[in-house]
């Protein structure tokens, strides 16, 4: 069976956005890239909501702009290799290949999607991660830490859901940013 995995890059102070909806201070430089890519790299499928879709969908033509950076261009094939699964109620076709819309994030769909993928699917975005941590059906965390204080914004975590975490790896980055990857173990309580 594989795992779902909910990723985010996040400040200090747990925000994957600042209160005006930025998010440019998350931005990983080549290291931190690098490093996301080989996570990234046996993700079979990505499971997005709109927004993140959306801010996702550059990485569809991130191809054709001269001289990017061979991390960059890695990151883009891997992105492009992945089935993704976009839920929205707004959109009716997607921007991108290997892409289908749903209307409504069903769990069920989800756990059998976990029972029949050959590798592991990660959640993007934290509204679509705080329904999936609330339906149980994330096994792992991957949080990258950034060092900045946003102050306000959208949380990274849902604050009604309650889980145990097992700490699996953790790892600095020249830049400051920290990795931390948990495991899932308990069901909400």
């Amino acid at each position: 069976m594989a795992k779902l995995i909910y990723s985010a890059m996040t400040s200090l102070d747990g925000f994957v956005e600042d209160a005006e909806g930025e998010f440019k201070w998350a931005a990983p430089d080549e290291e931190v890239l690098r490093f996301i890519n080989e996570l990234e790299r046996p993700v079979s499928t990505y499971l997005f909501g709109r927004r993140m879709y959306e801010t996702m969908l550059y990485w569809e033509s991130a191809h054709t702009i001269p001289n990017q950076p061979e991390v960059v261009r890695d990151f883009t094939e891997i992105w492009q290799a992945a089935d993704k699964i976009v839920y929205s109620k707004t959109l009716s076709s997607p921007s991108s290949r290997r892409t289908r819309i749903e209307g409504n994030f069903d769990p069920e769909q989800v756990r059998h999607l976990k029972a029949e993928a050959g590798s592991d699917v990660t959640v993007g975005g934290a509204g679509l991660a705080a329904q999936a941590l609330g339906a149980g059906l994330v096994d792992e965390l991957q949080l990258f830490l950034v060092p900045v204080l946003v102050g306000a914004g959208k949380s990274a975590l849902s604050s009604n859901v309650r889980l145990e975490l097992e700490l699996l790896d953790e790892r600095r980055f020249s830049s400051g940013v920290v990795y931390l990857q948990y495991r899932v173990k308990s069901p909400q309580i």
